[in-house]
């Protein structure tokens, strides 16, 4: 959605359209029944499957991962949060957390800084990962409905699970390499690498991505670009961010 865009063309469409489908890791299923039930109820399509990572997909860009603010609390000590978030953003470019819960009782842990807390979810958000504040199930069931609407009701995206493959070979490599690059992601990392063969190819012809890979417009390969032609300065920003690049 653009800057200068509102919500009215979704609400005067949510009668007209259809409802969304909705699919839930099946292991969220069984530990959230009320959210399923919910979603359900609200009208929803709920599909539940095994997904390798996120707990509810929205569209084939945006997938989800639901915490409570004790658990989010709890993996701050096990890198394995930040590393399964990252690698979900690299294929669902819209990737987001619900943090379900009241936020303020990390003012009462006293095994964790509450600046360690902030300081992670910071560290998200500029890392393109955004974070949602539910204060309890019912305000995460109406906030995915709502989601999952504007996402396919009104951008016409479908749900669909990407596969998450790890580079076993060197196809596999070679789409990593291309889809770490920024807001590239697996589908347009494997569409660039159908047009150029190579990555070495593609990085030389980055001039000409605009034209011959649908979907890749100035804003992308700007950021591409910044990427690949600017001097490396060592500093704690660079490494902040290499020790929350997935492996």
């Amino acid at each position: 959605m653009v800057k200068d865009q509102t919500l009215l063309p979704f609400v005067k469409e949510k009668n007209k359209a259809g409802e969304p489908i909705i699919i839930m890791d099946s292991r969220e299923a069984s530990s959230a029944k009320k959210i399923a039930t919910g979603l359900t109820e609200k009208g929803a399509q709920v599909k539940t499957e095994t997904l390798e990572k996120g707990d509810y997909i929205l569209s084939d860009q945006c997938a989800v991962e639901r915490k409570t603010v004790n658990d989010f609390v709890y993996t701050l000590t096990r890198r394995f949060l930040f590393e399964q978030l990252f690698r979900l953003r690299d294929v669902y470019p819209k990737s987001l957390i619900i943090l379900e819960g009241y936020l303020p009782i990390i003012y009462k842990y006293s095994n964790i800084q509450p600046q360690a807390v902030w300081g992670a979810m910071f560290n998200l958000a500029k890392n393109g990962i955004a974070i949602v504040n539910t204060a309890n199930q019912k305000e995460t069931i109406d906030f995915l409905y709502t989601a999952a609407r504007q996402e396919q009701i009104v951008e016409k995206r479908k749900a669909i699970v990407h596969a998450f493959k790890k580079c076993d070979t060197l196809a596999d490599a070679q789409v990593y390499f291309v889809a770490s690059l920024p807001s590239i992601g697996r589908e347009k990392a494997t569409a660039i690498l159908d047009s150029y063969q190579t990555p070495l190819n593609a990085l030389i012809n980055i001039a000409d991505w605009e034209k011959a890979v649908h979907g890749l417009g100035p804003v992308i390969t700007n950021r591409v670009k910044d990427v690949l032609n600017t001097p490396y300065k060592k500093n704690e920003e660079n490494d902040e961010k290499c020790q929350n690049t997935p492996s």
